[in-house]
């Protein structure tokens, strides 16, 4: 090598030798730094998510969901088994143990028997506090869904709802096949619900074929009550206008009598005049 560069290169290493040199302590981990850190990081897997205990959250007393989601599964059972032909009332205690409810607070339960249970339409208390379903209906058989639609009938009640038939009746399908030919159906326009009417054969008239046709060709779907009304007044018929409902009267106001009354005499027996006689004691 060259001598030159040698000598700079010892020269290099003594000047290096005599420089001071400060060294960097390396900085200690903040403990609440890193412990912040901690809490803030959110969780890399969902097996470290904490666990929701569902005892705690069912038994929660403000959770009002939860209390009226076991009361409608309970009416819903109630009126499953109903319709099964379990008509023999239950305690509390069996209608949670058949719903499948039996880690039920104390709050719900008490709720459920102060509240709830009485208060529900479609539940019926029993002497005994026991719990029964509460039908539209008291029917048991065909032979009283036949018996109640001929009442309806005779009193100009009209039907009954098909889907109060099928609350009310056990095992309704079966029954109501049994009965085709002493009941009809009639669908109501309005909702399209079906309505169950007591098939009174002794009502039914022979009508002849040609008036038949002739009823059916008259379309009056698009009519109103007024215009088949109106129809019927051009043809010479009025037979309408006293079958509308009437609106009743307003009851007439008297007009007070401005006059003012006059003090009137009493009147003398005019026409006895020659019939009197006096009695005076001067006489």
């Amino acid at each position: 090598m060259d001598p030159a560069l040698l000598r700079e290169r010892e020269l290099f290493k003594k000047r290096a030798l005599t420089t001071p040199t400060v060294e960097k302590k390396k900085k200690e981990p903040d403990v609440f730094k890193d412990d912040s850190k901690k809490k803030l990081k959110p969780p890399t897997s969902n097996n470290s998510a904490p666990k929701l205990d569902m005892v705690n959250y069912k038994t929660m007393a403000g959770s009002s969901q939860y209390k009226f989601g076991v009361l409608a599964k309970i009416v819903k059972h109630m009126k499953t088994r109903h319709q099964e032909g379990d008509d023999h009332p239950l305690t509390l205690e069996e209608i949670l143990d058949e719903t499948n409810q039996l880690d039920v607070g104390s709050k719900v339960k008490q709720w459920l028997l102060s509240e709830a249970l009485i208060n529900n339409p479609k539940i019926e208390v029993t002497p005994e506090n026991k719990f029964i379903f509460k039908a539209s209906y008291k029917i048991k058989d065909k032979k009283s869904l036949l018996r109640l639609l001929k009442q309806h009938d005779l009193k100009g009640l009209g039907g009954i709802l098909l889907e109060d038939v099928q609350e009310s009746l056990p095992h309704c399908d079966k029954a109501l096949k049994s009965l085709q030919n002493e009941i009809i159906y009639v669908v109501r326009p309005m909702d399209k619900k079906k309505i169950v009417f007591y098939n009174d054969k002794t009502a039914v008239l022979p009508v002849d074929e040609e008036f038949q046709k002739l009823w059916r060709s008259v379309a009056v779907d698009c009519m109103d009550d007024q215009k088949i009304e109106e129809y019927l007044e051009r043809q010479g018929i009025r037979s309408m206008q006293d079958h509308g409902p009437k609106k009743p009267l307003a009851p007439k106001r008297k007009k007070p009598n401005q006059r003012k009354k006059l003090h009137k005499k009493p009147r003398d027996n005019e026409h006895l005049a020659d019939v009197l006689e006096s009695y005076d004691d001067n006489k």
